[in-house]
């Protein structure tokens, strides 16, 4: 193992662990004063690109495109630095949205929980698969581009088998959030 590649292994565990706590630590603060509501439209849109490029990015390797595929992943590893950087904003200067909630009175009551019923369910299950994702894919996709750039084109091949199915389940699943509970913000 060389230098170039020790350094981007010890960035890659860094980002890997400092990025989910920084979020878990910035969800913490709160912000008055901003109206935020328009974040969530632009991040969720953040993630359907990603996951438009991320299969372009295929289709692209697929037809031996390399340099195509490299500046997809480029492009969709900006958009998602994009949709971390607007979630957080929103969520430090907003109060919860409760998947629900239909007087939007941040209080979720049973005729509520009634109405919306096992979507209710099947929201938080996404949600939850959603940020769990969110979080195990990091170090996949670093670990993929680091061999990607590198040109460990097997090593490369190996992590994306794992990276590219739940990074596409991540931007995927966040559009499909976004949707459910985009009636219920104020």
């Amino acid at each position: 193992m060389n230098l170039k590649e020790t350094t981007f292994k010890k960035i890659i565990l860094a980002l890997s662990i400092v990025i989910p706590l920084v979020v878990v630590i910035l969800f913490e603060i709160k912000i008055d004063g901003y109206d935020t509501n328009f974040l969530p439209a632009i991040y969720a849109s953040t993630n359907a690109l990603t996951a438009v490029f991320l299969v372009l990015a295929l289709i692209a390797i697929k037809n031996k495109n390399i340099k195509l595929h490299e500046r997809l992943i480029k492009i969709c590893i900006g958009l998602s630095v994009v949709f971390l950087v607007l979630y957080v904003a929103r969520h430090i200067t907003s109060s919860e949205v409760k998947f629900g909630d239909i007087d939007k009175d941040g209080i979720l009551s049973d005729f509520e929980k009634g109405e919306v019923g096992a979507m209710r369910y099947l929201y938080y299950v996404l949600l939850i698969t959603h940020i769990a994702f969110s979080v195990i894919v990091i170090p996949f996709v670093l670990y993929a581009f680091m061999r990607g750039i590198l040109n460990q084109v097997e090593k490369h091949k190996k992590i994306v088998r794992f990276a590219f199915p739940i990074w596409l389940y991540v931007a995927v699943s966040g559009v499909i959030v976004y949707l459910m509970i985009s009636p219920y913000y104020v």
